[in-house]
């Protein structure tokens, strides 16, 4: 059976990540009590008609603060029943949760007439502490539109085949700011640029001519065989302790050239030597 625990602040894209399960046949259930996530656990493992059940949960600020109090123990027993449990954290910066509230009009669960929208936003990152401690994977969605989630979604969950580290190699652009959920980050600015080579401005590091150009700079086949001499001893170490999902993010200042240069390459070399390796550019759009 398979389990995940969806939660994260109001209006940073849980509804979405319960529809992409949905769709994708797990059976979800929205604002679950989290006292009840073990007894829903078995009885879901006692009645299923499928091989694999296949279980997603919403655990929020809509509970009861004892009852998000409670969760690491209640996340524990589930685990203890053999039974792969996930939990995903979604969440944005306080900016952008702001105007999506202002854009949709709709009320916080934790806005009364003495707390504003603000306080409320705030409050409720520490009200979920419990779970934000305990989250296999974190998803943030400042810059994410719904389209742009849904793929992330099914790339990070959905894409993982078997229990074990899912490793995510992405390329980003500084510029739009550095990745929040990022587990190791690589700075490659240093490097020679390609947008400074008006024939190469418009294309991108998948680009033939760019692959190209790049890979004639020594710096750039040094900064290469660094990070990925790191990579290879270093995340079999991460997949030994149990981690579910290890990200490393490749920045450059715009996300276009160097960064999905070298992410291309580093993931081509990973994928030979461990088993679930993903590959994006956050930025390549």
């Amino acid at each position: 059976m398979r389990m995940i625990i969806v939660s994260g602040r109001s209006g940073s894209g849980k509804s979405t990540a319960l529809d992409v399960l949905e769709d994708s046949g797990f059976y979800c259930v929205d604002n679950l009590p989290a006292g009840l996530l073990p007894e829903l656990a078995e009885r879901a493992l006692i009645n299923s008609e499928h091989a694999e059940p296949l279980l997603a949960v919403s655990i929020d600020a809509r509970n009861l603060p004892s009852h998000l109090t409670r969760f690491p123990r209640m996340l524990e027993e589930v685990r203890d029943r053999h039974i792969q449990c996930d939990v995903l954290f979604l969440d944005a910066d306080e900016a952008t949760l702001l105007k999506r509230f202002s854009e949709t009009r709709r009320r916080h669960p934790l806005s009364n007439a003495t707390r504003s929208l603000a306080e409320a936003i705030r409050d409720e990152k520490s009200l979920l502490g419990p779970i934000i401690d305990l989250a296999d994977l974190t998803i943030d969605t400042t810059h994410l539109n719904l389209y742009q989630l849904r793929d992330t979604l099914k790339l990070r969950l959905l894409n993982r085949p078997e229990p074990g580290t899912a490793f995510l190699i992405e390329s980003f652009g500084f510029k739009r700011g550095m990745p929040v959920d990022a587990d190791l980050v690589f700075d490659v600015r240093c490097l020679p640029n390609p947008y400074w080579k008006p024939s190469l401005r418009e294309q991108s590091g998948l680009d033939k001519p760019v692959a190209e150009y790049l890979a004639a700079q020594p710096d750039v086949e040094e900064m290469f065989q660094d990070i990925s001499t790191y990579l290879t001893k270093w995340l079999p170490r991460f997949a030994a302790s149990n981690r579910a999902y290890v990200t490393i993010a490749i920045g450059c200042t715009g996300g276009h050239h160097r960064s999905v240069y070298l992410t291309e390459r580093l993931g081509q070399v990973l994928q030979q030597s461990l088993k679930n390796v993903q590959v994006r550019h956050r930025d390549l759009s």
